[in-house]
């Protein structure tokens, strides 16, 4: 029995560096790298369909090619006169990545605009997934309404997933970012934060307080991703932990979180334990790891 995945955020053009000096375009962005993931591993009667917003430009007539070229749905992707895609681009030292970013006018900050247009997105879904990036780049009227519908559908009994991925740059003051990823933990189903990100911006001082801090928000489940020590896992009640995957280089750590989300949720859509399915999510993590920029083509992730 099929299903669908949506995921809802801000697809980018994507700069990454090439042989030579020169830079490579690409189009990327948390939630889309997700989305992408998922999709190479999800069962063949499982859809995927992406929710953003683009302008009517050339370069968005590119991305919106590009996505479907990845058999991703675009029905309900919104397209708005005057606004283009946001920019970035990969910085690397010794394969970590630091970002410059390019976005004063990006569509995809009008996305939770329409909320009939939202809400029929999601109702046809059966996985809903979203981040702290996808909440940041949002008006505070964006904010409540995607909210909303995201609560709406968890009550529904659909999966919601949301990753932080806080990023402070993007958020007016510490104390709006931290209330807004509070909701944002508030109207999920399963929570996949990075255990880094919420020592720095909430003072957890073990993942066991991340867990705790969480499911006290109404969370059910957790992946807490942990980097080279791993992750710990909150199903049914109870924590485990898997370990990370060996990789024999680090080339570029840009996706790595993604990848291991979007692999993660398509392998637990297609039956697998919870356990399972972050041993295999590690796995894709750390071949992603290996390559330039946040897509890494099928053939050069595990089967």
């Amino acid at each position: 029995m099929g299903g669908r995945l949506l995921s809802i955020g801000e697809c980018m053009v994507e700069l990454m560096q090439a042989d030579g000096g020169l830079m490579r375009k690409s189009f990327a962005g948390d939630t889309f790298n997700t989305a992408y993931y998922a999709r190479q591993y999800l069962p063949a009667d499982w859809s995927v369909d992406y929710v953003t917003a683009i302008g009517k430009d050339t370069i968005s007539d590119e991305m919106l090619a590009f996505i479907e070229a990845q058999e991703i749905g675009t029905d309900h992707i919104a397209r708005i006169d005057g606004r283009s895609p946001g920019l970035y681009m990969i910085h690397l030292k010794d394969g970590e990545r630091s970002f410059s970013y390019w976005r004063s006018v990006s569509a995809a900050k009008l996305l939770a605009e329409d909320a009939d247009r939202l809400r029929a997105a999601l109702e046809g879904s059966d996985i809903v997934v979203f981040s702290g990036i996808t909440l940041a780049i949002l008006s505070p009227e964006g904010v409540e309404t995607l909210l909303a519908e995201l609560r709406r559908a968890r009550a529904a009994g659909k999966l919601v997933a949301f990753d932080p991925n806080i990023r402070p740059r993007l958020w007016d003051s510490a104390e709006r970012m931290r209330e807004v990823i509070t909701e944002g933990g508030r109207a999920a189903t399963l929570v996949m934060p990075s255990f880094d990100d919420e020592t720095a911006h909430f003072g957890d001082f073990s993942i066991a307080a991340t867990i705790d801090r969480y499911r006290a928000l109404g969370a059910e489940n957790l992946v807490v991703k942990d980097g080279e020590n791993g992750a710990t896992l909150f199903f049914d009640g109870k924590s485990s932990h898997v370990p990370s995957a060996k990789a024999d280089r680090i080339v570029d750590t840009t996706s790595a979180g993604d990848s291991f989300n979007g692999s993660f949720l398509a392998r637990l859509a297609a039956g697998d334990s919870p356990e399972a399915a972050a041993r295999f999510a590690a796995e894709v993590a750390a071949a992603v790891i290996q390559h330039h920029g946040a897509l890494v083509a099928r053939d050069r992730l595990p089967a």
